[in-house]
């Protein structure tokens, strides 16, 4: 290899994707996981304080992607999972709601941060969710994610209310913040 190639493969701006994923087969799935652990590890905010066990997070994610109201988006860096997010339709006989759906459960492994995967899978769901004819887009955060909050407010997400008590780590508790994004401009609030 010379020089000049040395040099253009360490500054190759990665391959950035993102899917909505019906199955998982082997290799994706433990990059999945071990892309979870990483970001659990990291105080990502995906709802575990610890890894609970490559078991339990295969099952979790065989088990997400057989509710219907779910939906799973993958992150991926040169072809590789490194992230994911769900979308989360409300349940059929919530008529009152049926305009809204909610974005949760985002992470993108500490080894892959720094390439825009975070901003391109909220963009992805967003997109998901203006084509299956949603209105309002709503997330929840804790309040220690500096980066995802950032991101959010970014992306044009209107904070409307914080609890106090949102989560529990390590004994301590810390607020959660909750946003909401209008995304289709013929809906009147109110």
């Amino acid at each position: 290899m010379t020089e000049k190639n040395a040099a253009s493969e360490a500054t190759q701006i990665p391959r950035l994707s993102v899917e909505c994923i019906t199955s998982l087969d082997e290799d994706d799935l433990q990059a999945l996981c071990e892309a979870t652990n990483a970001a659990i590890l990291d105080g990502g905010g995906f709802g575990w304080v610890n890894p609970p066990g490559r078991q339990a997070l295969e099952r979790y994610f065989q088990g997400v992607l057989l509710v219907p109201e779910r939906e799973l988006f993958v992150g991926r860096v040169d072809g590789l999972i490194t992230g994911s997010c769900q979308l989360v339709r409300p349940p059929r006989n919530n008529e009152a709601q049926a305009h809204a759906t909610h974005f949760m459960h985002s992470y993108v492994a500490p080894y892959a941060r720094g390439h825009g995967l975070a901003r391109l899978m909220m963009l992805k769901v967003e997109e998901r969710a203006r084509a299956s004819g949603f209105r309002v887009l709503n997330l929840d955060v804790r309040e220690t994610q500096d980066a995802a909050i950032a991101l959010y407010e970014s992306l044009g997400y209107v904070r409307w209310g914080e609890h106090p008590a949102y989560a529990r780590v390590r004994g301590r508790n810390i607020r959660g913040f909750f946003y909401a994004k209008v995304l289709k401009k013929d809906f009147k609030e109110g």
